[in-house]
């Protein structure tokens, strides 16, 4: 670089990155995770919360790189844009998002931020591309929610089913299915963020096949579009397959991650939970279908949906230690292009899927935006509100096998 370029550099930041939230259950997971693996950071780490005796206990936990302190409040803008300005990348898991991550965010773009964040209220992400993902494009700021089991093995599932399909063939994706089995256990701020959404009605906008399509690439919503709803009979994967709760959220990441990556207009995905083979298998898909109606209809009744809530785990609170660690996921996918190409693969790993697995894939996705950054996709001017496949790509795969996930292609 010319002595005129390194003199109008902007300075570095005292942080590599700042994990906000962290006296949170999965903040203090992701924390401990991030201490493990700070010695590639080139700098100091910080994590930040409104509260220093929590945040002081954090450390405790902690063993490796110890981080430093910041305090921010998620009410005080002005405590935020300090926060967003300290650090290359602001790391989230304060939820519920859309009551306590709209500011954090709106800091970051103010700020050229990069931001990473394990939400699922897509309603809440919606309203961000519409407020800040022309900002963030042009300042190439990447702003990335949804990083954690929502919805990473999703979009990378359908990410390596259109590359290997065109890699192999010269095909696009012309339609993928993911079916996933797992073992784990919800905590209190998932549970907290999902009765935020009914609460306030943003629940009706999931709905929409293309909640978060960009502006005019909204394909024909056909049945290849729609959320499955009863069991069915799978040849190609030989299994019984029943409705994902999580589709309505994971679909909608991946149609934006297609329309962003310029997938074909006629791309279709579908997700499920996979039941096995048999009676046994048939009579699962079954239960677990009427089962996903019911739920869905007791958690639109106020009543007993508040009535629920007062029973639900605490925000802060979640599964045990020996729970989490007997969790696991597993999810299988198989593509095809148009003239009849198939490809198929799974990602899996062990650890409860809502809480190890997010943690591992959130800060491997923080982490690939202060160590990878100019192997991302689009390079290093590349912003906007993006989704994990289009803002990290064949980074995000590598370093998630790196660190111990199965994510695998299978051979021709």
């Amino acid at each position: 670089m010319a002595a005129d370029e390194q003199a109008t550099a902007p300075p570095l930041r005292p942080y590599a990155l700042v994990l906000f939230g962290a006296s949170g259950f999965v903040g203090r997971q992701a924390a401990q995770y991030l201490a493990q693996h700070a010695d590639m950071l080139d700098r100091p780490w910080a994590i930040a919360g409104r509260n220093q005796e929590r945040l002081e206990a954090v450390l405790v936990r902690c063993s490796g790189r110890l981080p430093d302190i910041v305090l921010a409040n998620a009410d005080d803008p002005a405590s935020l844009d300090i926060l967003a300005a300290s650090a290359d990348v602001v790391i989230s898991t304060a939820g519920p998002f859309a009551v306590l991550g709209s500011g954090l965010v709106a800091a970051c773009v103010r700020q050229r931020t990069h931001y990473v964040d394990i939400t699922g209220e897509t309603p809440w992400v919606r309203d961000l591309i519409a407020r800040h993902h022309t900002q963030a494009a042009d300042d190439g700021t990447r702003i990335v929610p949804l990083c954690g089991f929502d919805s990473v093995p999703s979009d990378l599932s359908a990410f390596l089913a259109h590359t290997t399909l065109m890699q192999r063939h010269g095909e696009p994706a012309y339609r993928v299915k993911a079916a996933f089995r797992l073992r784990g256990g919800f905590n209190g701020g998932t549970l907290a963020s999902m009765f935020q959404m009914f609460d306030s009605g943003a629940a009706r906008m999931l709905s929409d096949p293309f909640l978060l399509n960009p502006p005019g690439q909204r394909p024909y919503g056909g049945p290849q579009h729609a959320d499955p709803s009863s069991p069915q009979w799978d040849d190609t994967l030989g299994h019984w397959l029943a409705p994902f709760y999580m589709g309505p959220i994971n679909s909608r990441v991946v149609r934006r991650s297609a329309a962003l990556l310029g997938f074909s207009p006629d791309f279709a995905y579908r997700e499920y939970l996979q039941t096995g083979s048999g009676i046994g298998g048939a009579l699962a898909a079954g239960s677990l279908s009427f089962a996903e109606a019911v739920t869905q209809a007791v958690l639109n009744w106020a009543p007993l949906r508040h009535l629920i809530q007062s029973y639900a785990p605490a925000p802060g609170t979640g599964p045990s230690e020996d729970a989490m660690n007997h969790g696991s996921f597993h999810c299988e996918w198989l593509a095809r292009s148009a003239s009849g190409k198939v490809v198929r693969g799974h990602i899996a790993d062990v650890g409860d899927p809502g809480n190890r697995g997010t943690t591992k894939m959130l800060c491997e996705s923080a982490l690939a935006l202060v160590v990878n950054r100019d192997e991302l996709p689009g390079g290093p001017a590349m912003g906007g509100i993006l989704t994990p496949a289009s803002a990290f790509g064949d980074v995000l795969v590598r370093r998630l096998r790196a660190a111990g996930m199965r994510i695998r292609v299978n051979p021709t």
